[in-house]
């Protein structure tokens, strides 16, 4: 199946590619020293990560693990996580939602690769303010920091 045009979401590049499935399947890229969305909880998705190149260090229930090329995590339903590439060096990584859905958050906020500044738009106050304001309209829980309950 051929994939959609990349877009920049939150200052990583993906590449969604449609699937028969009832799962979404995304292909990114994290630039080094990026950082992720704010930790969240999805209460219907399962999300699965595969690091292709690099490194993602991830942040589940609390505690925090860096995976490597090669390696992957599966993330239940119900379960407080975020990521970032802390490295020096870029990140190429598969994501998977199931079931199927998810990837309407991606084509709502991503900004096509070709427009002008492209990545800081992905990741302007505006944007962000947007992400934050909706996320339960994409299964996206956003609990307070640490400290601020």
């Amino acid at each position: 199946m051929k994939n959609n045009q990349p877009l920049w979401i939150l200052g990583h590049k993906v590449n969604l590619h449609p699937t028969s499935g009832n799962y979404d399947l995304a292909h990114f890229q994290t630039p080094a020293k990026s950082q992720g969305p704010p930790p969240h909880i999805h209460s219907n998705y399962e999300e699965s990560f595969l690091i292709l190149e690099g490194e993602m260090e991830f942040m589940i229930n609390g505690t925090t693990k860096t995976f490597t090329a090669g390696e992957s995590i599966d993330i239940p339903p119900g379960t407080l996580h975020t990521f970032s590439n802390t490295s020096e060096r870029p990140c190429t990584w598969v994501n998977i939602h199931s079931p199927k859905g998810f990837s309407e958050f991606f084509t709502t906020f991503g900004v096509p690769e070709n427009e002008n500044n492209a990545i800081e738009k992905s990741v302007s106050p505006e944007i962000i303010e947007k992400v934050l304001a909706t996320a339960p309209n994409y299964d996206m829980a956003i609990p307070p920091p640490s400290g601020n309950q």
